[in-house]
């Protein structure tokens, strides 16, 4: 077990395995721009992704999220799975759903134990124009039922709540995936990267989802299910199914955040609003023994003192935000 300079210990690695994707989701990688997207030989193969995994959980990782980009756009991901799971308690997977369905098999057989759905409306237009691609709503939704039928549960699916677009929806959506038997997550829009026109007037806070709910259901909260979780959990009383807010903004959670981040092309982030990375692709590109990527991991953990949510209020005020990298290249 390690732990950076402010105590916190490493338990989580998300693991980008692309920076490309079928959607121009308005809040990660909005449409009308130019992407320069990694050469081929600059992503990480299986193997070096898998060296990096043994490596980790020697030093405390007992979780691994595969995510982009969009990962089922990575060829055969399956394979990696296969490769990783072996190695950690826990391999899950986020996607934008639009290959679930015909992917949600082969993934459980793989041993993805878990999947997260990014999903913003029930409404057609409103999902389409959020994610910036004519999609239909019943398509995603087809794969979130594919995804409970073969085992990849509990199913989560992710809710970007912006206001003026689908706050409107908070409730129906509660109640959807309520009785479908899906936990949701509603997460407060963020300011990852530089490019998605966030404001803090478009954020709706976690409270203010928690009482829309509570106004029409009987809900309690139990908490966080252990040191690290994101999200604040709540209960529905009448059958115990959960859902949870994720209050980055109003409510940071820096002081207990576990996750160490590696992009598509080998660089490792102590934080999802990270200005830069450490390569450890060089490292084990030059044939570095497991000992010397230990070392490497320790070295950047042991340093990290990242804490932008808890100070993004006085950057703001201040006029000083950093330059982040982009959310398609951090991985959620």
């Amino acid at each position: 077990m390690i732990r950076d300079s402010l105590g916190r210990e490493l338990r989580d690695l998300r693991i980008s395995v692309t920076d490309r994707c079928n959607f121009r989701c308005s809040f990660c990688m909005p449409d009308g721009h130019q992407y320069e997207f990694f050469p081929k030989e600059e992503i990480l193969t299986f193997e070096e992704i898998t060296r990096v995994v043994k490596v980790s959980k020697s030093l405390g990782v007992r979780k691994v999220r595969i995510t982009g980009g969009e990962p089922l756009l990575r060829r055969d991901i399956e394979k990696l799975i296969s490769m990783i799971s072996p190695f950690v308690e826990d391999v899950s997977l986020t996607t934008n759903g639009f290959l679930l369905k015909e992917k949600a098999s082969s993934l459980k057989e793989a041993g993805l134990k878990r999947v997260t759905v990014s999903f913003h409306s029930l409404r057609d237009e409103v999902f389409s124009a959020l994610v910036g691609r004519s999609v239909r709503v019943a398509h995603i939704l087809e794969g979130i039922e594919e995804a409970i039928k073969v085992g990849l549960t509990p199913v989560k699916v992710n809710v970007c709540v912006v206001k003026g677009i689908n706050d409107d929806e908070i409730l129906s959506i509660a109640k959807f995936f309520k009785d479908m038997g899906v936990v949701v997550r509603f997460i407060e829009f963020m300011d990852v990267g530089n490019l998605n026109g966030w404001s803090l007037d478009k954020v709706v806070s976690a409270q203010e989802i928690v009482n829309t709910i509570a106004q029409h259901m009987k809900i309690r909260p139990i908490g966080r299910s252990y040191r690290g979780e994101t999200a604040l959990r709540y209960v529905y009383e009448d059958d115990g199914r959960e859902f949870g807010v994720i209050a980055s903004v109003t409510q940071p959670f820096c002081g207990d955040c576990n996750r160490l981040r590696l992009t598509a092309d080998g660089k490792l982030l102590t934080c999802l609003f990270a200005t830069d990375g450490h390569d450890i692709k060089k490292l084990l590109r030059m044939g570095a023994s497991d000992e010397e990527l230990a070392e490497f991991i320790v070295e950047v953990w042991q340093g990290r003192k990242d804490r932008y949510s808890e100070e993004r209020l006085l950057l703001l005020q201040k006029g000083s935000v950093p330059r982040k990298v982009e959310m398609f290249k951090v991985g959620g």
